[in-house]
């Protein structure tokens, strides 16, 4: 989530937006999350090992590459920088796939889905691995977000740093 508000701040720099920061923040940082769509899979009888399971095709390369297509189209519609909405979606969706590769549970990411149902660990893998669903509410899930945030923590201070004017000062000090 931190990854995507970064990057609505990353997007947003010189160039026009209909969104307001805060607005842009919530739209790339929903679509940070959005590989994790597959947990609607256990509901429906998908197992997490299927290729439709639990990080499977939905944190894939390919699923990356369509998300950015979808927000190419999206951005050329409504006439703002489709490469380079493109870019940053591509970004932000592929980095959810490659930060669950470095957990510490689970089964791996299938990155290369549909060329591979392999699943993929990175070699170091300092993250620790979430609890899905309503165990996310326990004392354990609020470590690992605790964790989580502190990892990623350079990602919110940029996120929230004054972004500098073409003059050179922090906004909002004039």
């Amino acid at each position: 989530m931190l990854i995507g508000a970064a990057a609505s701040k990353a997007y947003r720099a010189n160039q026009r937006t209909i969104w307001s920061p805060i607005a842009a923040a919530v739209l790339w940082s929903g679509l940070s999350l959005l590989p994790d769509v597959d947990v609607i899979g256990f509901r429906l009888g998908v197992r997490y090992a299927d290729p439709w399971g639990h990080r499977g095709a939905t944190h894939s390369f390919a699923f990356a590459i369509a998300v950015a297509a979808v927000v190419w189209l999206v951005a050329k519609a409504a006439r703002l920088p489709p490469t380079r909405a493109a870019l940053v979606a591509l970004a932000v969706v592929a980095s959810h796939a490659l930060l669950d590769t470095m957990t510490d549970g689970g089964l791996g990411c299938a990155l290369l889905y549909p060329f591979s149902n392999q699943r993929f660990f990175a070699p170091w893998r300092p993250i620790p691995v979430a609890p899905i669903g309503r165990a996310f509410l326990s004392a354990r899930g609020l470590r690992i977000a605790v964790t989580e945030v502190a990892a990623m923590s350079p990602f919110l201070v940029y996120a929230l740093w004054p972004r500098a004017t073409r003059s050179g000062s922090k906004s909002g000090s004039r």
